[in-house]
């Protein structure tokens, strides 16, 4: 990468007006590079440019817009080795997981590529003789997308491909803890022959570029994916200008094990679902509910699997759990660790800070037993490599255990029960239910999006995007 990251503005690079260092957290002398920040009056620049982007975006062939699609798909998976080596290098997580995401990132593009095609409306008889009337999928507009930290590239592509398919304009403001995998990710779009405006980069902090996004009147639409705190914030100033608005936000999924449960199974889903990516996914399963008969023999088993895992740089071979994001997150793990404690909490294994061979944001992945499911470590969300069990009599005890949250993302359950997996299906409260899996790890192709505080708005991903990225029109003519 060069040394200067610059912002995307109406199809021209343009310096902002100050930098920020980008540290690399599994070695805090590594400097990822700097990267230009937006000030307000650039963010509404953006906003304009998209607008006038729009007007010539919206009318592209259908050909131009899968080619496009395609053609940055295509790069991002040619290009996997590459980004995904920036990508873990600026976030934290081990190799193959950032090489995973560029590689998934690149299937979103051509799936909505494919998207693109699907060009069937609906038609409906008229209660009128002589009225035909047919239904039709209209792009919305400017939409401002949002993205989080942890999925530096994943979570802004699958916001980023579905917009751009159905002809809508973006302005793309990503965390600022992570902005290099979005400046790569622009530096491919850039290249493709998009109307100027169609899509802008504005990197900066949420307090004035964010805001600047979601209270801007000339907005039709805001995708943002982080805090429930920010969502709500995000919600109400949305709703003063009635810009559509999808929301993916907090979590706190769980994990069932039951007696007849497969035991190798179930310490690899916990161990995945919890600990993969530092714990650091929406989709972690930080509660793991487990019935008396197997208890003992999985809490062993797990602190087991914990003792052999590797933790350390993001990019060595072998390394399974990388750092944590930053020293912020860092130092909220760790006063959760003694807040679990103080309320009770058995500490089981791991929890302390790790000195590696490279100074970075380490901690030793935690499992925490003897909870119970109103203490706060299993009430809030916390975004690190901590798991609490929570030991329960049976099934029924734990699925209304499960349940018993705000949040409503994730759920899984291990059993060889077909008749329970059913069950479990149907009264699950949760968006997405694993049977047999971890909690984390989801396609592309099909809906996702939690209940409760974890959602607001239409689903994200496969053709449920399109309830988001588009207006519905109803046309009656009189043959």
């Amino acid at each position: 990468m060069s040394q200067s990251h610059p912002l995307f503005i109406d199809g021209q690079w343009v310096p902002g007006e100050t930098r920020i260092n980008n540290i690399n957290p599994s070695d805090v002398s590594d400097r990822v590079g700097e990267f230009d920040q937006a000030t307000v009056q650039q963010a509404r620049d953006a906003i304009r440019a998209a607008r006038k982007g729009f007007s010539e975006w919206r009318n592209s062939g259908l050909e131009q817009r899968y080619n496009i699609l395609m053609a940055i798909g295509d790069q991002l998976i040619a290009r996997k080795d590459e980004l995904g080596e920036l990508l873990s290098r600026e976030e934290g997580k081990p190799l193959a997981e950032g090489k995973g995401e560029v590689y998934r990132s690149g299937q979103f593009f051509h799936y909505y590529a494919a998207e693109v095609l699907r060009q069937i409306d609906e038609r409906a008889e008229s209660v009128r003789p002589g009225v035909e009337i047919d239904i039709r999928r209209e792009p919305l507009g400017v939409v401002g997308i949002i993205s989080p930290w942890n999925f530096p590239m994943a979570t802004a592509v699958w916001k980023i491909a579905p917009a751009l398919a159905f002809g809508n304009a973006v302005v793309f403001k990503p965390a600022n803890l992570v902005p290099a995998s979005a400046w790569a990710l622009t530096e491919i779009i850039s290249q493709q022959d998009l109307p100027a405006g169609t899509f802008n980069l504005v990197m900066g902090s949420g307090a004035q570029i964010g805001d600047t996004l979601i209270n801007s009147p000339d907005i039709d639409a805001i995708t943002f994916t982080g805090s429930l705190e920010v969502g709500r914030q995000v919600a109400a100033a949305t709703a003063g200008n009635l810009v559509k608005c999808q929301l993916e936000m907090g979590s706190k999924n769980a994990l069932i094990v039951l007696d007849d449960a497969d035991l190798d199974l179930a310490v690899e889903a916990a161990f995945n679902g919890a600990y993969s990516g530092s714990g650091q996914k929406c989709t972690a399963s930080s509660r793991l509910i487990v019935t008396d008969g197997i208890h003992d023999a999985f809490v062993a088993r797990l602190k087991a699997r914990l003792e052999s895992a590797t933790v350390g740089h993001a990019l060595r071979d072998g390394v399974q759990i990388g750092p944590i994001a930053d020293q912020r997150q860092l130092a909220s793990n760790l006063e959760w660790i003694d807040r679990a404690q103080q309320d009770g909490a058995t500490l089981a294994f791991g929890g302390s800070r790790i000195n590696a061979e490279t100074e970075g944001y380490y901690m030793q992945p935690a499992l925490f037993t003897d909870t119970t499911n109103d203490m706060a470590i299993n009430r809030e969300e916390i975004f690190g490599p901590i798991a609490c069990v929570i030991r329960v009599p049976d099934y029924e005890t734990a699925l209304a255990t499960l349940n018993d949250t705000q949040y409503g993302l994730t759920a899984g359950i291990i059993t060889n029960s077909l008749k329970i997996a059913s069950d479990f299906k149907a009264r699950a409260e949760t968006g997405c239910v694993m049977v047999n899996l971890p909690t984390a790890g989801t396609d592309y192709h099909v809906p996702f999006g939690g209940r409760k505080n974890s959602s607001f708005g239409p689903r994200e991903q496969g053709q449920y995007a399109r309830e988001f990225y588009t207006v519905v029109k109803t046309c009656y003519v009189r043959a």
